[in-house]
C-alpha cells in the first residue's frame, strides 16, 4: 500500500516512518469499525522479525520482516499456515503476489478497494464519535441546569 497510494508514496520518499505510521493509523479505522484482525507486514531491515501492537491490542499487529525475507514472503507463509486461507484478505498492488495468495486460497483486495473500505470505516467512526459528543452534551447540559 505504501507504493500503491499516491499520498503514501509521496510521503514515503520524504519520511518512511511517517508513511508507515499513517498506513497503520488508517488501517486502525477498519480494525476498530469492523472489529476485524488487521496485520500489516512491512519489509524490515534487521536480522530478526519484529512484531508490534501499536494500539496495545493483539488484533492490530505490525510485522517488520527480517532483511532476509520480504513482506510478500511473510504474507505467503501466514496465508499458507492459516487453518482457513479463505478467511484471509490480502491487500496488495503486486500482481505476482495476488496470483500467489489467490492460489493459496486467500482473497485479494485491490489497493483502491482497501482505501474505499478505510474511508467508509473512518466515516462510521467519525459519525459514532459525533453521536457520543451530542449525547454527552445533552447529558452535561441537563446536569448543569
Amino acid at each position: 500500500m505504501l507504493h500503491a497510494w499516491p499520498e503514501l508514496r509521496a510521503l514515503l520518499k520524504r519520511d518512511r516512518d511517517a508513511a508507515r505510521s499513517q498506513l497503520v493509523q488508517r488501517l486502525g479505522a477498519v480494525h476498530d469499525a469492523e472489529s476485524v484482525r488487521v496485520t500489516v507486514v512491512i519489509d524490515g531491515r534487521g536480522r530478526e522479525i519484529v512484531i508490534e501492537h501499536p494500539s496495545k491490542q493483539d488484533t492490530l499487529t505490525v510485522i517488520y520482516t527480517p532483511s532476509s525475507l520480504t513482506a510478500d514472503d511473510v504474507i505467503e507463509q501466514m496465508v499458507g499456515r492459516s487453518p482457513d486461507p479463505a478467511t484471509c484478505e490480502v491487500a496488495t498492488g503486486d500482481q505476482a503476489e495476488r496470483s500467489t495468495i489467490e492460489a493459496l486460497g486467500s482473497v485479494w483486495v485491490p489497493p483502491a478497494d482497501l482505501l474505499a473500505r478505510i474511508e467508509r470505516a473512518e466515516q462510521r467512526l467519525s459519525s459514532k464519535v459525533a453521536g457520543l459528543n451530542r449525547s454527552n452534551a445533552r447529558e452535561w447540559g441537563t446536569r448543569s441546569s
